[in-house]
This record gives C-alpha cells, sequence and structure tokens, in this order.
C-alpha cells in the first residue's frame, strides 16, 4: 500500500526534529507498519533523492527475481583448440562468467586444475573473454581516476578490479610495487605500473600508454611508507596477466593476454565458480561494493533477455522492472550501485518496496545490523530499537533504508535520503581528497538519521 490516503501520524514532532538539526541540503523521510502498510510519518516522501549505495537494495532484489537466490558465476578455462599429449594446438580462453569475487586465489585454482587435467603446453595465444557484460571504464565517470571504488566494469573481473599499491621510502628515493594480493599470494602485475612525480598536486595522475595503466604519485603525498588499492581499468588484460604468473608457476608458460569479446567453442579444462547468489548478495550489502553491484545488475539484466548494451541501459531496466514489481514508479536509476549522484529515489518508494517483500520474507536477513550510538558515537548494547538497513554515503549525501522493531515487537520499514547537493558540486572541483566540511556534514546527517529512528521506535514502548 502506498499514498498520502494511509498516511497517519502517530509520532509527531519529526519535522521540528529536522528543524532543529539545521542540516543544510534537504530531508526526505518516510515510516509505514509492515503489517498494514500504512504511512506512519512522511515528510517531502515522494522527492526525487539522490540515494547513494541504498540503490544496493533496489539491485539485490532486481537480482534474486531474474537469477534466483541459488545462482552462481562461473569462470572457465577453455582449450579452443585439439589437445594432444598435453599440448593444446590452438588458443586457450580464460573466459569471464559475470563473476564479481574472482580473486587471485580462483586464478590461482583455475591454473593448478590446468595442470591436473594434464596441461603442460600452449602453442597458440590467451585469449581473455570479457564479453558477457559491456565494458564501463569506471563506475562513474565523474569521479577521480585514482578511487578503488570507481573501478572498470566488463565481464571479467579480478580483486573487484583494484591492484595494489606499496611505497616505502629508502635512502635513494622509493621503493614502489604493484602487486594483485589475496589472502594467499601476492603477484607482482605488469599491466599497471606507478612513477613517483617530484610536486605537490595532483596526488595522482593516470593515462592509458599503449595497454598499460600508467600512474604517477606526488612525493609529497607519499610519507615514509604505506599503500592503498587503485582502480583498474582493463579487467580483462588484469586477469590475463595473472592467470599468466599462475600458470608459471605449474610450468605452463603463457603468452601475454590478449583480450577478446568472442567465444567460440572449445575444451573446458577448468572452472571457477562462485558462492551462491543470496551470499553474493549478503556480502555486497555488508561492504557495500560497487563493482558487485554493477556486474550482478548488469547480469539480472542480461538474465531477462538481451544483454545491456551499457551499464547505464542496464540500470534504466531495472528501474523500468522496480516500477512494474516494486511500485517504485518514480524511481530513476543510472546504475546499480548508487555512486552516481545522478540517481532518483523516493522514500515513498522505497518504502513501497521494503513492506512488499517483508511480506515475502525476503532482504531482511540479507541486511547488516545497524548499530545504534550515544552522543559520543559508542554503540549503545542491548538498544531496545533493532534496526536492520542499508547505508548510503557520497560526499554531502546520505541515505539510510531497511527495517527497525520497535521495543512492543511492531516492524517498520523507513527510508531517510538528506543531501546537500550544492555543496556536493562544489566540492567535485575541489583539489582535496575528502572536501572541506563533508565529513562534519555526513557525521551530522546519520546523528539525524538516529534521532529520527529512535522516535519512530518510541511511538511502540508496549
Amino acid at each position: 500500500m502506498r499514498g498520502a490516503d494511509f498516511t497517519v501520524r502517530v509520532t509527531g514532532g519529526a519535522e521540528a526534529l529536522i528543524a532543529r538539526f539545521g542540516l543544510p541540503g534537504e530531508v526526505a523521510c518516510t515510516v509505514a507498519d509492515v503489517k498494514t502498510g500504512k504511512r506512519l510519518d512522511s515528510i517531502r516522501g515522494a522527492a526525487g533523492m539522490p540515494p547513494a549505495s541504498v540503490a544496493k537494495i533496489v539491485t539485490s532484489l532486481y537480482a534474486l527475481d531474474r537469477l534466483g537466490a541459488g545462482h552462481r558465476f562461473v569462470t572457465r578455462v577453455i582449450a579452443a583448440g585439439p589437445v594432444s599429449n598435453g599440448v593444446v594446438q590452438g588458443d586457450l580462453v580464460l573466459a569471464g562468467g559475470g563473476d564479481p569475487t574472482l580473486d587471485t586465489d580462483g586464478l590461482a585454482d583455475l591454473a593448478a586444475q590446468m595442470k591436473r587435467a594434464g596441461i603442460r603446453e600452449v602453442r597458440g595465444r590467451l585469449l581473455v573473454y570479457d564479453g558477457a557484460l559491456p565494458y564501463a571504464r569506471s563506475i562513474d565517470g565523474t569521479q577521480p581516476d585514482h578511487l578503488g571504488y570507481s573501478p572498470a566494469v566488463s565481464g571479467i573481473a579480478l580483486n573487484y578490479n583494484r591492484v595494489h599499491f606499496q611505497w616505502t621510502q629508502g635512502a635513494k628515493g622509493y621503493a614502489v610495487a604493484m602487486d594483485a594480493r589475496s589472502e594467499r599470494y601476492r603477484p607482482a602485475v605488469e599491466m599497471a605500473r606507478m612513477r613517483v612525480a617530484n610536486r605537490r598536486l595532483p596526488v595522482y595522475t593516470y593515462r592509458d600508454q599503449n595497454g598499460i595503466d600508467d600512474w604517477t604519485v606526488a612525493s609529497t603525498a607519499l610519507g615514509k611508507g604505506g599503500s592503498r588499492w587503485l582502480p583498474v581499468r582493463k579487467p580483462a588484460l588484469y586477469a590475463g596477466d595473472v592467470f599468466r604468473t599462475m600458470a608459471r608457476a605449474h610450468g605452463i608458460v603463457l603468452r601475454p593476454a590478449e583480450v577478446t569479446d568472442r567465444l567460440s567453442g572449445g575444451t573446458e579444462v577448468a572452472r571457477q565458480t562462485s558462492a551462491p547468489l543470496r551470499e553474493v548478495l549478503r556480502l555486497m550489502l555488508k561492504y557495500s561494493n560497487n563493482l558487485t553491484a554493477e556486474m550482478v545488475g548488469m547480469s539480472a539484466t542480461a538474465a531477462g533477455g538481451a544483454a545491456p548494451r551499457s551499464l547505464r541501459a542496464s540500470a534504466e531496466e531495472m528501474s523500468r522492472w522496480a516500477g512494474r514489481e516494486l511500485g517504485m514508479g518514480a524511481t530513476r536509476l543510472v546504475d546499480h550501485s548508487g555512486l552516481s549522484d545522478a540517481s532518483r529515489m523516493t522514500p515513498d518508494d522505497l518504502v513501497t518496496a521494503l513492506v512488499a517483500v517483508r511480506r515475502q520474507g525476503v532482504l531482511r536477513p540479507l541486511l547488516k545490523p545497524f548499530p545504534m550510538r550515544d552522543a559520543r558515537g559508542n554503540l549503545i548494547k542491548n538498544h531496545p530499537i533493532r534496526v536492520d538497513a542499508k547505508t548510503g554515503t557520497l560526499y554531502f549525501v546520505s541515505g539510510l533504508g531497511g527495517f527497525l522493531t520497535a521495543p512492543d515487537g511492531t516492524e517498520l520499514a523507513f527510508a531517510i535520503f538528506t543531501a546537500d547537493l550544492q555543496s556536493r558540486a562544489r566540492s567535485k572541483r575541489a583539489e582535496e581528497e575528502v572536501p572541506q566540511g563533508a565529513r562534519p556534514w555526513n557525521r551530522k546527517s546519520k546523528q539525524l538519521q538516529q534521532k529520527l529512528i529512535e522516535r519512530w521506535g518510541a511511538a511502540h514502548r508496549g
């Protein structure tokens, strides 16, 4: 149920609370009883706001509907030519299947399977198939090049399409390393390189240099040592680079990888399978991984028919699905992760969807518990209100949506969106990694969210 006809004021004072906080920008929120569907409070509930990572709720529901909770993504190694006495007479294909969770350990397992299958030599090329999903250079092209949470997207991914950059200062300058580390391995990579430049700004520069991710970093930003993850812009070459290293460890020498968007027939000699989609989504919601959201969302679109032309086209199809299936008629998303501030979602729309899916027993088990905190930010143990929700944070944008169980056991669905889009627009032109004023604004927004939750829960003390 949705709409103003079902709005019943039982809490009172939420508008005064919002005014008292004085958060710059806009605030919109809606809360409803899950059992009855009645709106208990709605302040600017029909306002379209950037949802940030709260959009991953819709992506999760979309993927569960189109792919099924038990769906598993598969990465395969295919011998495209005859295999005779352990020799592949043609090309070897590393075939991506849209698995966002593939890591270096997984590539090592594929190489070990090849060895156990008796493969000892490949006469042809090493091809990496990335055509299961469309390629995007960055999830959100307005983000700075060096941010690891906006990597490239394609039909194959490795380590969430991030490469590990580490530096150490010595007597003769900085020693730098770029590797594809995972739990068991730390292979160096050839398709990404870093040079330290004697400058103050910009901190990082990036260019595509003949198929290599070519980075520079300002020496004044490094200090004595440290590390960070940088985005990968060529996922297929990255995966091929690391796969060659893993194969070489088993005595199988492969040529430098080439990328293909066409998959021909052949003999499967190894495969790596992901966890079930239900677990992939639970971890995506817990850690708010953007790449997982984009790959899962585009895979869901492809499962519904033709493969999407682009990331944006896939998000638009998801928005249409959300309108039909979840009653989210005013929602317009341009990606699956919420990273772009061009997406719009209304609190009324999200609460409508949350009420509908909760009655079906879907979603809440996948959401992360949202801890309640005191004025100093410390966790409050045994708080009478239990919350499971998805947060969303961009600079000067914050969202929270999910479920709360009040002290008397009443279950409510809620959505809270806040945004200061003027400050966000200014921040995009700033040189700083963290724009001035962003952290205090976001901290205050989260405090307001908790106060609203406490007010709604207090109306049901039992």
